[in-house]
């Protein structure tokens, strides 16, 4: 594949990783350390619909299938920008499962994989609670099976790039709504920190991948 796009891959990788680091380390150093919570602390949240455990458990599902997505293209003929940023994906969301997940353990709240979702939010104002909750393959953004099928058989070169970055462009549009969701919303600031640092990132890379979407893989 032709690589021709007005941001070469290393300086994108530099900078998304430079943007990732810069927020972590300024706007989220707490959700690293010993953040005190407000009114959340250990084994204090029980509640399914709870924001933080909400969030925390719907976030990390959509995690690893925005990883299992990268892997699926990582090393085959997409062209070095997009190898470049499901690289990213990968470095920075297996941090934050990571996270998210050890915070759960630490709530007495369960890792396993949700199947209802989004009961925390309003899925109206984006507020906390109001609903039930939707199936997981409709959380927004979410990839259908058919979906991560195509994007595996996908023809080498433009064709598969282009298919990943509509899939993940979309995936991250469903992300930073859960994200702005729990800024609003949530009640220890570690999840706040690490929401808004989502938010931004994720913001960040819809922007790069309708950049290539408009230039080397239109």
């Amino acid at each position: 594949m032709h690589d021709s796009t007005p941001m070469p891959a290393a300086s994108t990788a530099r900078s998304r990783r430079s943007f990732m680091t810069g927020a972590l380390v300024g706007g989220a150093a707490g959700v690293l350390g010993t953040t005190a919570f407000h009114t959340v602390g250990h084994l204090v949240l029980d509640h399914s619909d709870h924001v933080d455990i909400g969030f925390c458990t719907d976030m990390t599902v959509h995690h690893i299938q925005a990883i299992g997505m990268c892997e699926r293209v990582l090393g085959r003929d997409t062209g070095d920008p997009v190898q470049a940023a499901a690289t990213e994906v990968i470095r920075n969301q297996a941090i934050e499962v990571g996270m998210m997940r050890a915070w759960l353990a630490d709530w007495g709240a369960s890792t396993a994989p949700p199947t209802t979702v989004m009961a925390w939010m309003s899925m109206d104002d984006m507020t906390a609670g109001g609903h039930e909750g939707v199936p997981l393959a409709d959380m927004p953004g979410y990839a259908t099976d058919a979906e991560l099928s195509a994007l595996s058989t996908a023809e080498p070169g433009v064709p598969m790039g282009r298919m990943w970055l509509q899939l993940m462009r979309a995936h991250h549009v469903g992300g930073v709504a859960m994200a702005e969701a729990a800024t609003a919303a949530a009640s220890s600031e570690k999840v706040v920190q690490l929401a808004q640092t989502q938010a931004d990132v994720q913001t960040w890379e819809i922007d790069l991948y309708d950049v290539l979407l408009g230039t080397a893989y239109a």
